[in-house]
């Protein structure tokens, strides 16, 4: 899986390998068969259909590889095969995500009265912090929204950055909140919600802000935008997708400061922690809000305990024990580890802007985080570029549009990466951007 001679395929273009995937689609069949067979016919037929994210040199989206330790905490979970719902059921995994908890809440300088969730992603752990946003603001507007819903509640003011993620929209468009109806902010040139735009903020309000800038990796300027949303009465909320990591990090956690003011929070562990997917995290200052929202109860279920029980902070109710692979994760690399993973593949980013600048191209950001953007010339001669770069497959790389320039995005989030993947990819770049560039 981490062979250095990878080829990095875009999956597009192997015309052969999407031919083959028609084997699958074959009657089902009447009688049982061998497992090894099935499961050797799904290897033959699905693997050269399949993107090497997991390599060294995938840099498409931000999302890690798995460390060999959460890899082999997720099989040994996935064999215990535990509906981790309930402590009194599953006491071992619950125990787990009581620890991994702690552990997130401390290393993030969050309260100490913050509570956790682990969902599947950054879309569900937004949609889950969220819940308790509307919970708490409707509340204290004298609305219970989970006895009487949204019909005749009081209006709620939900405020996001120009340049939100488009699934924290997608968050709160499955939470009636609407997609269409937010407030959008002015950002500056990074992408960062510019504090001084902010508008009279009046009523039940959820202020959206952003840890990390999809394409850039910016920060919005947290401590003055959470005092004013504070003093107005909001709830803020920060969609950390992969930019809540910084705070694990001494040498970047000055980009987040002010963040832990904040009310919720939602990442990703995939996205940096390195752990399989899925693995989303949702915090609530308190956990009152969010257990509200999430909570299930029934006569068949044994939920009294003074305990954590880890459905009570998620939207699902069956679910697999999602925390073993984070505490696997954080205790094997411990905090000089997590800080080191971090901090690696920062630097690695300036490498790849400073190595494609030094050769004549243009980087579109102030590289603060993981990300690079860098343009080739105009919208064609970019596109091109990344075409044939992925054609080769030393390694991968996706198109973004920023600002209203086509670029090619480079992010980089894997503990595979090495600083001798970084130098072959960018030889990679700079010779093949010269071969389109100079034809």
């Amino acid at each position: 899986m981490y062979l250095r001679d990878l080829r990095i395929r875009s999956v597009a273009a192997s015309a052969d390998a999407i031919a083959a995937l028609r084997e699958l689609d074959e009657t089902l069949p009447e009688r049982s068969s061998e497992p090894a067979e099935t499961l050797a016919r799904l290897d033959r037929i699905v693997s050269p259909a399949t993107m090497g994210m997991a390599g060294p040199r995938f840099f498409g989206f931000v999302v890690g590889g798995s460390l060999p330790i959460a890899l082999a905490a997720n099989w040994l979970a996935g064999s215990w095969d535990q509906n981790a719902a309930l402590y009194e059921v599953t006491p071992g995994v619950a125990h787990v995500e009581e620890v991994a908890s702690k552990w997130l809440i401390e290393l993030f300088g969050l309260p100490s009265s913050t509570a956790v969730g682990f969902v599947t992603g950054a879309t569900m752990a937004n949609f889950t912090a969220l819940a308790a946003a509307r919970h708490t603001v409707l509340a204290n507007a004298g609305w219970n929204v989970e006895a009487d819903g949204l019909f005749g509640a009081p209006p709620i003011t939900v405020i996001i950055g120009e340049e939100a993620h488009p699934t924290l929209l997608k968050s709160l468009g499955m939470l009636g909140l609407g997609r269409g109806r937010v407030r959008r902010v002015a950002a500056d040139g990074q992408g960062r919600m510019r504090a001084d735009a902010l508008p009279k903020i009046e009523g039940p309000t959820i202020v959206c802000l952003q840890a990390g800038n999809i394409n850039t990796g910016a920060f919005d300027p947290f401590e003055q935008l959470i005092d004013r949303a504070h003093e107005a009465n909001a709830w803020v909320h920060v969609d950390g997708a992969f930019g809540l990591w910084a705070k694990a990090s001494p040498s970047l956690s000055h980009l987040a400061r002010g963040l832990e003011r904040a009310d919720s929070w939602a990442t990703d562990a995939h996205k940096w922690l390195n752990v399989p997917y899925d693995s989303g995290l949702a915090f609530s200052r308190s956990a009152q809000p969010l257990r509200t929202a999430m909570a299930v109860k029934a006569e068949y279920l044994p939920s009294e305990t003074t305990r954590r029980n880890p459905s009570d902070f998620t939207p699902e109710f069956s679910r697999r024990a999602r925390g073993v692979e984070v505490w696997a994760a954080m205790r094997s690399l411990g905090k000089a580890g997590l800080a080191e993973l971090f901090e690696r593949n920062c630097r690695q980013a300036v490498l790849f802007a400073d190595g494609l600048r030094a050769a004549g191209h243009t980087i579109l950001n102030e590289v603060v985080l993981n990300q690079v953007l860098v343009s080739f010339g105009d919208a064609e001669r970019t596109r091109r570029v990344i075409a044939a770069l992925q054609n080769e497959g030393i390694c991968w790389c996706g198109a973004t549009v920023w600002h209203g320039r086509t670029a090619m995005r480079i992010s980089v989030s894997s503990w595979a990466t090495t600083d001798a993947d970084v130098q072959r990819s960018l030889n990679a770049m700079v010779r093949v951007a010269a071969s389109v560039c100079g034809s």
